[in-house]
C-alpha cells in the first residue's frame, strides 16, 4: 500500500474507489456519527460517491480523509487528514474511527503526523478543528494537539467549538 505518513502504530494512504466497503462500515455504527451529521452510508454506490466527489478532490491539493490502517495487522481502523473548505477558505483536521479503537490514542497519534505534514510539508498557515460541544473526547483531541480555542458557532444546525492552529503555533511548539 502507498503509505502518506507513517506513525509508530499507524500508517495513512489514500483511499482507492475499492475501499467503498470500508466507509460503510465506519459509518454503520450510531456512536460513530451521532456528532457527524452525516449518518450512515446506505450503500456501496453511495459510498463510491463519497470517494469520488468529496474524498478524492482533496488528493489533488495533496491533501484530504487518509485511510488509517494499523500497522501490525494493515486492519483499516478510520480516517484522518486535513480538508480544505471552499466556501471558508480553511483547511479542516478532521478523524474518524470505529469505536473499538477510541480512547487508544489512535486519533491523536493521526493527527498529529497529520499537522506535522500540513504544516512542515505543505506550509499551510492556519489548520482549524471543529466539534459539536458534546463531542467531549474530540474536544479532548483537539487540544491535546495545541489547538486553541476559537469560537462557539452554530454550522449546520449544531452547536461547535471551533479550534485553530497556525503555522508560527505549530512550529514554536513541536
Amino acid at each position: 500500500m502507498n503509505h502518506i505518513l507513517d506513525t509508530e502504530r499507524l500508517f495513512l494512504r489514500e483511499f482507492k474507489i475499492d475501499d467503498a466497503q470500508l466507509l460503510i462500515d465506519l459509518n454503520s455504527n450510531i456512536n460513530v456519527t451521532r456528532y457527524t451529521g452525516d449518518g450512515p452510508v446506505e450503500s456501496v454506490a453511495k459510498a463510491k460517491e463519497i470517494l469520488e466527489k468529496i474524498i478524492f478532490p482533496q488528493y489533488k491539493h495533496k491533501m484530504g480523509r487518509w485511510a488509517v490502517h494499523l500497522k501490525s495487522t494493515n486492519e483499516f481502523i478510520g480516517w484522518c487528514g486535513l480538508k480544505h473548505i471552499e466556501e471558508l477558505n480553511e483547511i479542516d483536521l478532521g478523524y474518524r474511527f470505529f469505536e473499538k479503537y477510541w480512547g487508544k490514542g489512535y486519533a491523536t497519534e493521526a493527527a498529529k503526523a497529520v499537522l506535522a505534514y500540513g504544516f512542515k510539508t505543505l506550509k499551510l498557515q492556519k489548520v482549524v478543528g471543529r466539534a459539536t460541544i458534546e463531542n467531549t473526547n474530540s474536544i479532548k483531541v483537539l487540544e491535546k494537539l495545541s489547538l486553541q480555542f476559537e469560537k462557539e458557532d452554530v454550522e449546520d444546525g449544531d452547536k461547535i467549538y471551533k479550534y485553530f492552529l497556525t503555522n508560527t503555533q505549530y512550529l514554536s511548539q513541536f
